[in-house]
């Protein structure tokens, strides 16, 4: 993330409405692992050269690698059960260095598995997508799974750990459809979307997406907690931080925004028609 990128843009402008202004008592010190995870350590490292007072990231191997740095971390975005995974103690007492906002993937997961039903009646298997060396998403795959099985339907999972093995998924998928697809999202999925976009397209099938800008950029539908809500919120958090309140005494937060999105472009391609009664959920429909 970068100040120039929609989510820094947001985390930008509300420090500055706390008082925080680039250039007079603000840095902003942005760095990126581009989906490699084994680039972390050193990237937390540099920072704490630098002698940060505060760390945002966003997935759970970020936030491990932050936790052992000591420096105040605020976490977003793809954290995975932060209690089940030992990121923290109790979300009410996060008892370390790190705080922030994690949704609940059970209940998220069991929304859009759901949505994915009422759009094909029909559906019997999906196939997850996720990234297996992140545990944070595996636990998300574990949740997608039990909530896809709870209304009957068959899972196909496929963890992936690099760019190659998409090859080797789809190659897999080709042998025995599934019915649909959920791609979990981190920073390897995400880098990765135009590939998965582009096989769904082709084998016309359906594909639920965990954020809306994977909807904009040509995924067929996604339901999640809305970005900039929680950029927003974490910047209040990173103000609280600089206050000096320590992330140990910050419960972590829920999303409280959620976002439906359907792209009817991308649904005309697959020859998917909406039902009405779905189409009227949508918070956007892009057409």
């Amino acid at each position: 993330m970068t100040e120039d990128d929609p989510y820094g843009k947001i985390l930008v402008k509300t420090l500055a409405q706390y008082g925080y202004v680039i250039g007079q008592n603000l840095t902003f010190d942005a760095r990126g692992a581009m989906g490699d995870i084994t680039k972390l350590p050193g990237l937390v490292d540099e920072l704490k050269a630098r002698d940060v007072d505060a760390i945002v990231v966003t997935g759970y191997p970020a936030a491990l690698a932050a936790k052992s740095s000591g420096i105040p971390t605020v976490g977003t975005n793809g954290l995975g059960d932060p209690v089940e995974t030992r990121l923290i103690t109790s979300l009410s007492h996060p008892g370390g260095n790190i705080t922030g906002i994690s949704d609940d993937a059970a209940a998220l997961t069991t929304k859009r598995m759901a949505m994915l039903k009422e759009a094909i009646p029909k559906l019997r298997s999906v196939a997850v997508l996720w990234n297996k060396n992140d545990l944070g998403m595996t636990s998300r795959y574990q949740a997608s799974a039990k909530a896809a099985q709870s209304i009957g339907l068959t899972v196909q999972a496929f963890g992936v750990s690099e760019p190659d093995d998409f090859n080797d998924v789809f190659t897999v998928m080709n042998r025995d459809l599934p019915g649909a697809i959920l791609m979990v999202s981190d920073g390897l999925t995400i880098l990765n979307r135009q590939r998965v976009f582009d096989f769904a397209a082709a084998k016309q099938l359906p594909a639920m997406y965990e954020y809306s800008f994977l909807t904009s950029d040509g995924g067929l539908m996604s339901y999640g907690p809305d970005l900039g809500e929680s950029f927003a919120r974490v910047a209040a958090l990173v103000d609280r931080i600089f206050q000096g309140t320590r992330p140990a005494d910050l419960p972590f937060e829920q999303p409280t925004r959620y976002l439906f999105t359907i792209n009817l472009k991308t649904a005309k391609n697959i020859g998917l028609d909406f039902p009405p009664q779905l189409l009227a959920l949508a918070d956007e429909v892009i057409e």
